[in-house]
């Protein structure tokens, strides 16, 4: 039995397996810090080119959060040593920045979590670089039209699984394995809390959505088959296949109506190209 608990402000939190309900002062601490996560995700789209370090592009997106009075929630998590996490082609999440430089025809998936005044904004986007083929433009919009239609899904009343399975449906239509493991998760004061939200489920399974819950969606859609694999540094999942992979990634609310996406892009810089 899933546990419900109202959070008071200013208490303090620690993952307990409890599913955290926030009131109108979390929501007004959410939205300035996905907001600054959605305008850094803005304002790399000139970096991401050919040629682009992966290393010059975390410091950029450091430098972007502490100017803006907020710390990377990923430097020095379970000894992270990034600002980001980038991952290029068959990488699913948490590819390391690095020397690697940008090439011709990649994507790539970029993912911040600036820390603000207590409150994590987690967002990730796909961007493409130089001349993409047809069939890598279709996966990254196929992950982005996954990740809209589990969102049109969170709505008081709703399940977690009425959300995995509107992704995984328009997925597996497209004959796209959905990545079993990793998932969303409860974001909020905490980095990472409860729920777990999947991307593969069935109708009225799950959780059910309540106002006040606070989580991401982000849906990892390979091209060939779900499988991942972790590599030796411990962080970069690769698709067992080699096959090419796509993410994105918002942080949302759920109201008393429906939902409020914290970490909508301020620029209308939603899905590829962005021009």
């Amino acid at each position: 039995m899933t546990d419900y608990v109202t959070v008071a402000p200013d208490a303090p939190l620690s993952r307990d397996g409890a599913i955290h309900l926030y009131g109108p002062d979390a929501f007004e601490g959410m939205r300035p810090a996905g907001r600054l996560a959605a305008e850094i995700l803005d304002s790399i789209v000139p970096l991401m080119v050919p040629g682009a370090l992966t290393r010059d592009i975390d410091d950029a997106i450091r430098v972007q959060m502490l100017a803006a009075s907020a710390v990377p929630a990923t430097l020095g998590y379970r000894g992270y040593t990034h600002s980001s996490c980038i991952s290029i082609n068959h990488v699913v999440c948490h590819g390391i920045p690095s020397e690697r430089t940008l090439k011709d025809g990649d994507i790539v998936n970029v993912d911040v979590t600036p820390l603000l005044n207590g409150w994590h904004g987690d967002s990730s986007r796909m961007y493409l670089i130089g001349d993409v083929p047809l069939k890598a433009r279709r996966l990254v919009d196929v992950t982005y039209e996954c990740l809209m239609l589990g969102i049109e899904q969170a709505r008081p009343g709703n399940h977690m699984g009425d959300v995995a399975h509107a992704i995984q449906r328009h997925a597996e239509q497209h004959r796209y394995g959905v990545v079993r493991d990793f998932c969303g998760h409860g974001v909020g004061r905490l980095f990472h809390d409860a729920p777990e939200v999947v991307h593969v489920g069935r109708p009225g399974t799950g959780p059910e959505l309540r106002p006040g819950m606070i989580f991401t969606i982000e849906p990892m859609i390979n091209i060939g088959r779900a499988d991942v694999k972790l590599l030796d540094d411990g962080w970069t999942a690769v698709t067992r296949d080699r096959s090419l992979s796509a993410q994105f990634e918002h942080t949302i609310a759920i109201t008393e109506t429906g939902c409020e996406i914290f970490t909508l892009s301020p620029a209308g810089m939603h899905q590829p190209p962005y021009v």
